[in-house]
Order: C-alpha cells, then sequence, then structure tokens
C-alpha cells in the first residue's frame, strides 16, 4: 500500500493505493484561509499538521489494516508558500500563501534584474517565494532577522514527518532562487534577494526518498516508522503523474480553485516573456509549462457565495445543451498570472442586460474562465509548447456544460477520463511508490478515458467573436487604474 497526502489551500486529502495502482481508501480535511488585508491569503503551518493527522485519522479508524500495510509516503502541495522557521524550527509568522499579492512592487524590483529570468526561466510573480521573503524584510524586519530557514508548504509537513529539511524540483522551481535548467539552487539569485543557500533546505528528485517517517508520526497512524516519504511534487506537477502527463506532448487543463493548463516537455524551453511558467517536473530529467490563472472555480464559488446556492446547482441550471456568449466575465477576483502578470486587476462582469438572470451570469463566469484558459494556450503557442488536445482535471471538471465551453473556446478537443480520482493525492502516492523502488515511472500511465468533448462547431464564430472581445477588454479596463 502507499499513502498520498496533498496539501492543498482549502483542505487536505490522503488517499492510499494498492500495488495494482488501484484506489483502495481516501480521506479529507478542510482548512480555512485567512485575508487580514485585501490581496492578502495566509494560513498557519499548524493547522496543515492537524488536518493532515484528521485525514490519516479517519483512514486508520475505518482501514487500519490496510494503513498498516503502507510502504511508502508521497507529498503534494500548494505551492510558492512563505514558512519561515527560526534556528529552532519554530514558524514565526502565518505562511503567505501563493495566491496572495502584497509582494508585488516587490516582485517587480526582482524581476527588473535580468539574472532571474535568465536563470530561473520565469517572471518573479508576485505570488512566488522570493519577494514575499523581501516584503518580510521591508515590513516585518524583527521577524526577517530571525529566518534561518524558509520551507515550502507541503515541505513544512515533511519537517513535521520526517525531521529532514527537504524539498524537491518541481515545488522549488516556484520559488525564484531555483537555477531551472541546472536543477539547483541559484547562489546568485539568493543573494540578489539577500538571502543565502544555508536557509534552503536540501534538494531531491520527486521520485526521491527524502527520508524516514519518524516514530512518534509512526505510532499515530499505525504505520512502520522509517517508511520512506518521497520528494514529492507541487500540486500541479504530482497531478501531472496522477495523469500520466510524464511525455512530451501531453497536457491536461485543471480546474481547481485556480486554473491550469499543463504540458509535459522532454527539455528545458523557458519564454519568461510569454508568462508562462516553465518547471521542472516531478519526473527526473524533465520540465513543464504552465499557464496559469488564479480564479477558476473559486470564480463560480464567489458567485454561488453571492447568491446563495452551491456551485454544482448553478452549472446544474444550465442543462446539457451549450449557449451562445452572453456577457462578458473576466475572471481577475485577485489578479491574474498568464499572460498579464498583474497583481492589480480586478474581475469585471459587463454585457449584461435586463434579461440576464442567474443562468445566464453562470454561464458568463463559466465562458470568462474558459477565456482565460483560451489566453494560456495562447501563450503556451507563443513559448514554443503546441497543444492539442487536453484532459480534464480538477473539481470543476465534475461539470459537462464546463468542459464543453472550455472545447469551444479553445477549439481543442477535452478528454474526459472513467470516474475515479487521478487527481495530485493520486500522484503523490504514485511517488511514494516510486521512492520505494517498487515501480518505474514507466507505471505512471495516463487514467482510461469516458468521453471525448469535441468543441461545439455550431458556436465556434460566436465564441471566436467573444474571445476577441474578450481579449480588447483587459487592456480597456486597466487603462481605467492607471
Amino acid at each position: 500500500m502507499y499513502l498520498g497526502i496533498d496539501l492543498g489551500t482549502s483542505g487536505v486529502k490522503a488517499l492510499i493505493i494498492d500495488a495494482g495502482q488501484k484506489i483502495v481508501a481516501s480521506a479529507t480535511a478542510d482548512l480555512k484561509v485567512a485575508r487580514p488585508a485585501s490581496g492578502w491569503s495566509e494560513q498557519d503551518p499548524a493547522d496543515w499538521i492537524s488536518a493532515t493527522s484528521v485525514a490519516v485519522g479517519k483512514l486508520r479508524s475505518k482501514h487500519p489494516a490496510i494503513v498498516a500495510e503502507v510502504k511508502g509516503i508521497g507529498l503534494s502541495g500548494q505551492m510558492h508558500g512563505a514558512t519561515l522557521l527560526d534556528s529552532a524550527d519554530r514558524v514565526m509568522r502565518p505562511c503567505i500563501l501563493w495566491n496572495d499579492t502584497r509582494a508585488h512592487a516587490e516582485a517587480a524590483q526582482l524581476d527588473a534584474d535580468p539574472q532571474f529570468r535568465s536563470i530561473s526561466g520565469n517572471i518573479v510573480f508576485p505570488g512566488f517565494t522570493a519577494p514575499k521573503l523581501m516584503w518580510v524584510r521591508n515590513n516585518e524586519p524583527d521577524v526577517s532577522a530571525k529566518v534561518a530557514s524558509v520551507l515550502l508548504p507541503k515541505d513544512y509537513l515533511r519537517l513535521w514527518l520526517t525531521g529532514e529539511r527537504v524539498s524537491e524540483m518541481s515545488d522549488a522551481s516556484g520559488t525564484s532562487w531555483l537555477d531551472v535548467g541546472q536543477r539547483r539552487w541559484s547562489p546568485e539569485l539568493l543573494a540578489a534577494s539577500q538571502m543565502d543557500i544555508g536557509q534552503m533546505p536540501r534538494l531531491v528528485e520527486g521520485t526521491e526518498p527524502s527520508g524516514g517517517l519518524r516514530a512518534e508520526v509512526a505510532a499515530e497512524w499505525g504505520i512502520q516508522p522509517g517508511t520512506v516519504v518521497a520528494g514529492g511534487a507541487g500540486d500541479n506537477a504530482a497531478t501531472a503523474i496522477g495523469m500520466g502527463t510524464v511525455s512530451e506532448g501531453d497536457a491536461f487543463v485543471s480546474l481547481g480553485t485556480s486554473g491550469v493548463v499543463f504540458a509535459a516537455n522532454g527539455s528545458y524551453r523557458p519564454n519568461a516573456e510569454s508568462a508562462v511558467h516553465t518547471f521542472c517536473h516531478a519526473a527526473p530529467d524533465s520540465w513543464h509549462q504552465m499557464g496559469v490563472i488564479l480564479s477558476a472555480t473559486d470564480s463560480l464559488n464567489w458567485f454561488a457565495v453571492l447568491v446563495g446556492k452551491s456551485a454544482a446547482a448553478l452549472t446544474d441550471e444550465l442543462g446539457d445543451e451549450l449557449r451562445a456568449p452572453q456577457g462578458m466575465f473576466l475572471p481577475f477576483l485577485s489578479g491574474e498570472r498568464t499572460p498579464h502578470n498583474d497583481a492589480e486587476i480586478r474581475g469585471v462582469l459587463t454585457g449584461i442586460s435586463h434579461g440576464a438572470g442567474r443562468t445566464e451570469i453562470t454561464a458568463s463566469i463559466l465562458q470568462g474562465v474558459a477565456f482565460a484558459f483560451r489566453d494560456s494556450v495562447e501563450a503556451l503557442s507563443a513559448a514554443g509548447t503546441d497543444v492539442r488536445r487536453l484532459t480534464a482535471s480538477g473539481g470543476g471538471s465534475r461539470s459537462l456544460y464546463w468542459l464543453r465551453t472550455i472545447a469551444t473556446a479553445l477549439d481543442l478537443p477535452v478528454d474526459v477520463p472513467v470516474a475515479g480520482d487521478v487527481g495530485a493525492a493520486y500522484g503523490a502516492a504514485r511517488l511514494g511508490m516510486l521512492a520505494g523502488g517498487r515501480a518505474s515511472l514507466a507505471a505512471c500511465t495516463p487514467p482510461d478515458i469516458d468521453q471525448t468533448i469535441e468543441p461545439d462547431q455550431a458556436l465556434r464564430p460566436a465564441y471566436e467573436e467573444a474571445y476577441q472581445q474578450y481579449r480588447k477588454t483587459y487592456p480597456a479596463i486597466r487603462s481605467t487604474m492607471s
């Protein structure tokens, strides 16, 4: 048995697969996000440990014999978070999360130094880790002076599990401190942000062991002490392992809190100017590129709270037949990454008439997120990655209407896997299996496909016209904020 733990933004998921990679048990525990100021997003790392204990405790309560057979553990997690520890490994402040944009000025300052794009292969986005440390230095100097180490969220969880300060290549790629092409920390980038390599965790590949389970945790969980814990992966790279997106030309679209178009690459080919992320893959000696939007299902969830209906109920109201575009929604509720790299832009709903009700606005929100994905596909193309079809993943992919909208907006077929979880927790469990030496990367096969959603060709002209209007709307509203 192999245990995958995915530390997400809204919760922790623990999932166990057997040697045949069949899911045999899973459990979740919720997390909350604090937003103490506009554009801020934080969590207490102690809550990650509590939620993980709750999720694995549920597994042990229901399936003690299965949990006892776990031979490898893999970790996945939300990326970019700045977990600041002192010399005694004590957390000094809440973790600043991936979708926190307070460090936009610091990000711009670092990005103006050409060696960041040259060495890291990426724009320094406000959500990345390095600018957050600069913000802490500028605004919380007493905390900054005591920072002995910086860990990403899942790597803080690893410290509790194993006692080891370790990260891996895919997650480290989103710090702005990694030489992504060489797969090592960059002394030059660390120095440029007033950090040093002594504050960085040791690096391993995602498929490699990072340590063994501590006796105290092993006793709590009923697992053998010393059980191998894999390097693991950032959440999107872990999803790629779960989806079998590991070879050149493989791609998926993830409809989660944020949205991602992810394409696997067999070589390192950055193009920072496109605002595409070029990161190390969790698979050794390979890379991937991503277009990232900050508010995917978050956009629908915002509207769901506003009208007092669940997100699922809102999409169910739309029925099966795809609607022509009506109204325009730009999903920039907390800024945007690809392709704009704009932390200050905010969302817009426009073009709504008296005849527009709840269903029309819901359809506009789904359409706006789909057009944001289209922006990412266009940016990937500019970066040299040709996406020809996508596999759907994430909670939002349960809405076939939304997938029809995406397929038509992007003019690409979207494959829908057979019902079952092949997300980040599943990928983490696969990495636990690989780190235990029980399989090779060839075991990371794609899921069976239940159906393929083709673009609605009758509506393609209308969607193309609406997308071109969508592209014009961003600079129009941006100019009003200058």
